[in-house]
């Protein structure tokens, strides 16, 4: 199913994808995908041309594998693509990979590289506008429930770009605002990318720098290798980016990387990080060094510093990471990995290798290996890890993607984990526990899918049993979705708890107006915090949401999205919790939460 950019399916292509790899987040609250979707939309509405890309362009695409890039360069460099329907035609791309793609890529004649003139870049370039107005909880924040943003946003044939962002949340006083802006430049002479302002960086694996939203446990089973994008700007202003300047030049086949970022801790800490990396591309082959030092401006301390499961994470006033990566594919095989070492009361040791075989064609297997030792602590470092930080903790990791018959397809994935020290939420050690999931998929046409997926975690004493059912259907403009879930939390057989949801999506995109309309509903009974269910909702662009649902109650939204002129779109969000009782406590017997989003966005 191809799909055209620029189109309202463009937009539900983003949302899929983001749902899809989201999953592996919504235990981990405040770890947000608002910048990969700001970045997916842009790459939706600007499609890049597919006879053009190069290595960085496609790693920004985190749904896809480090041997599947290299088969698209391949592909490409060798056949000039005539049309998109091509994707189908290369090697370890399957079917859902290239309907996600497809919407990201336009065909093109190569283009000679052109001069970039001063007095022509502001007025060939891209500009987009947006502003955004909310009520959020409404009957909570009776006082003063407004939430609002403005975004200005400038592209020059993604060579020149530059953004700006003020916010204002929710009850926040004016000296509270939020506010912060970015300048990126690429590929000019031997400059690859200069970024000033608010910028991420992400290198290897993730053990010494990378992104707050990495690949983990998702529907991409064989895809945890960290998409180490190097230096990026960073759109959203919520705290998890770098402040600064960072400058990446090319020579031959390496890159060389230095940053320099201040940003305040959670404690009001500035923390000044000096940081350096420098990666060899050549062929199949890529490998690299990662260095970075942390300096406080007085010793680093925590809220609750008695507490056992924080007493080796690290404290004092300076600290050094570094660490060595490298990754390698040969036909069939595809292998990665990194080793880092971070400063503490004693040094602690990161590592991280992972195998992908493809032993037949549209079998991948993935076997990961990870071991943080207990005085290995990195505030900068996200990698693959059974809980939010990568400290004290040793797993082995297999997962399986099979799409051998047609309109099948199987993934499962199998994790042990073990856990020498005390961890947060966790009260025996040492601790072990494991995790595995099993998913099918069944799409006869463009027509319909259905999706089942089992799951069974442990972890320390508590066991979760989760079942979820989805059935999706659209034509001739109307989309249908039904979604079920259920879970069971046992930590003995006489304490056992279930959390169930039914959900029902419907939409519909007017064929004569640019419109298209967005209803949910769905009920909800999980009146123990550890049954909670997490559903993924659409919101105005550029935003997402996946609130826990718990207690007992329903929840609905309707979202408008209406393209008034070509340059100039509204988007709409009414939404409702209605909360017949909750685990909380009495007083939240028959509240109600209501949200009012509405965003305006303008580009010329």
């Amino acid at each position: 199913m191809l799909c055209p950019a620029q189109t309202s399916d463009s937009l539900q292509m983003v949302a899929n994808v983001i749902n899809d790899i989201y999953a592996a987040y919504v235990e981990q609250e405040g770890v947000g995908s608002e910048d990969y979707f700001d970045e997916l939309v842009e790459l939706a509405t600007q499609p890049l041309n597919i006879n053009q890309v190069t290595y960085d362009d496609l790693v920004r695409f985190r749904f896809l594998r480090g041997d599947q890039i290299d088969a698209i360069l391949t592909y490409v460099d060798a056949h000039p693509m005539q049309s998109l329907n091509e994707l189908q035609l290369i090697e370890g791309l399957k079917d859902y990979d290239v309907r996600n793609l497809s919407c990201f890529f336009r065909v093109e004649p190569v283009q000679k590289e052109e001069k970039i003139y001063a007095k022509e870049v502001f007025y060939d370039a891209r500009h987009e506008v947006l502003g955004q107005v909310d009520l959020r909880n409404i009957e909570v924040f009776e006082t003063d429930p407004v939430y609002a943003q403005a975004k200005y946003k400038f592209n020059y044939r993604n060579q020149v770009q530059f953004g700006f962002t003020l916010r204002r949340p929710t009850g926040a006083p004016a000296k509270e605002l939020q506010y912060g802006g970015y300048i990126q430049i690429n590929n000019i002479k031997c400059i690859k990318t200069l970024v000033l302002g608010n910028f991420q960086a992400s290198f290897g694996q993730g053990l010494v720098v990378s992104t707050p939203f990495h690949n983990g446990k998702s529907t991409y089973v064989t895809q945890l290798e960290n998409t180490q994008e190097g230096l990026k700007k960073y759109t959203s202003v919520d705290g998890q980016g770098m402040h600064g300047a960072g400058l990446t030049m090319h020579w031959g086949i390496a890159n060389v990387s230095a940053w320099y970022s201040l940003t305040k801790t959670n404690d009001s800490l500035r923390c000044h990080v000096v940081g350096a990396n420098v990666t060899i591309r050549h062929r199949r082959l890529q490998a690299g060094v990662t260095a970075l030092e942390k300096i406080y401006s007085d010793t680093l301390r925590y809220y609750f510093a008695n507490a056992a499961y924080n007493q080796n994470y690290f404290r004092g006033k300076e600290q050094f990471v570094g660490g060595a990566n490298v990754r390698w594919n040969q036909g069939i095989v595809d292998l990665f990995g990194e080793v880092a070492v971070a400063q503490n009361k004693r040094w602690g040791v990161g590592t991280q290798v992972g195998m992908r075989v493809t032993p037949v064609s549209d079998v991948d297997l993935l076997l990961l290996y990870r071991y943080y030792s207990p005085t290995f602590d990195n505030t900068l470092g996200y990698a693959f890890s059974e809980t939010s930080r990568i400290n004290d903790e040793n797993g082995l990791y297999v997962g399986a993607d099979i799409t051998k018959l047609n309109h099948w397809r199987f993934s499962a994935y199998g994790d042990v984990f073990r856990f020498s020290g005390p961890k947060y939420g966790i009260h025996t050690y040492p601790a072990l526990g494991y995790d595995a999931q099993l998913e099918t998929r069944y799409q006869p046409s463009d027509v319909w899918q259905t999706e089942l997926r089992l799951r069974a975690k442990q972890k320390d004493k508590k066991a979760t049993y989760a079942l979820r059912y989805e059935f999706d259907w659209q034509q001739s403009g109307w989309r249908l979705r039904t979604r079920a879930d259920a879970n069971l939390v046992t930590d003995s057989l006489s304490n056992l708890t279930y959390g169930v949801s039914l959900v029902q999506d419907i939409q519909y995109s007017f064929s004569k107006v640019p419109l298209t309309l967005q209803l949910r509903l769905q009920g909800f009974d999980a009146r123990v915090w550890d049954n909670r269910i997490y559903v993924y909702e659409n919101d105005v662009l550029y935003a997402y949401s996946s609130n826990a649902t718990y207690g007992l109650g329903g929840r609905g939204y309707l979202n408008l999205r209406w393209q008034i002129i070509p340059q100039l779109s509204l988007y709409f969000r009414v939404s409702e919790t209605i909360y017949v009782s909750s685990w909380m406590s009495d007083h939240n017997k028959n509240r109600t939460d209501t949200d009012i989003h509405l965003l305006l966005r303008a580009t010329l």
